[in-house]
């Protein structure tokens, strides 16, 4: 084995990925993220909380040179959106209390839980989340896409990659030309590739500025 191959690539630790992170919006277009190693970022991505476990979030990876023009104008024609390795596009499905049977049934079969808790959760959780009013619903879908998008955005940057959550596109029109049905909300875009440029440094407000213990006196 050679020396280079005997060298172990030490992984960024928390600390660095979280402090590291940045919304970058210049990015390497000659640099492609493979499908493997995207697959990776976003197993992990995957292990990300939700309400009741019903994992509503739903991934459309745009890295088609083609799609990511067609994409181009509808996100406002921000140039991160063609120069990006790929942009991935959150949706949340207020549906989702439709995969119980599916998501109850592994846990069951992976000894989570037993027979007789597995079939109430089930029953409970198609009921209840079966007959929530739609703005419930939605608020539910945002908050767990919300969650894994910074999972999302965590594990790229541990791999030294960047990214750019964007806000700024017209859902209707992204929803229209990308065929999503009705029952997927759209979330928000992630821009993910190699930055050219260093994203702009920011500050954040002190936990004395934003925190209260036990008492809230803002």
């Amino acid at each position: 084995m050679s020396t280079m191959q005997a060298v172990q690539t030490k992984s960024p630790s928390f600390e660095e990925v979280v402090h590291g992170r940045r919304s970058v919006r210049h990015y390497d277009p000659t640099f492609k993220i493979t499908k493997e190693e995207m697959t990776e970022m976003l197993t992990e991505a995957l292990r990300a909380p939700s309400s009741s476990n019903l994992q509503p979030w739903r991934l459309l990876v745009i890295d088609s040179p083609e799609l990511k023009q067609k994409l181009l104008p509808i996100a406002f024609n921000q140039q991160q959106v063609a120069d990006a390795s790929a942009v991935i596009a959150v949706l949340g499905d207020v549906e989702s209390y439709k995969l119980a049977d599916t998501i109850y049934n592994r846990a069951y079969e992976a000894g989570h839980m037993s027979a007789e808790t597995k079939d109430a959760f089930i029953a409970n959780t198609t009921k209840n989340y079966g007959s929530l009013p739609p703005e419930i619903a939605r608020k539910i879908v945002y908050t767990d896409g919300g969650l894994i998008s910074m999972q999302i955005m965590l594990s790229a940057k541990a791999r030294g990659y960047d990214t750019v959550p964007m806000g700024g596109y017209n859902p209707q029109q992204f929803t229209e030309a990308f065929g999503i049905g009705e029952r997927y909300v759209p979330i928000m875009l992630i821009a993910i590739g190699k930055a050219s440029q260093e994203g702009h440094s920011s500050v954040r407000l002190t936990v004395d500025e934003v925190v209260r213990w036990n008492e809230f006196d803002f």
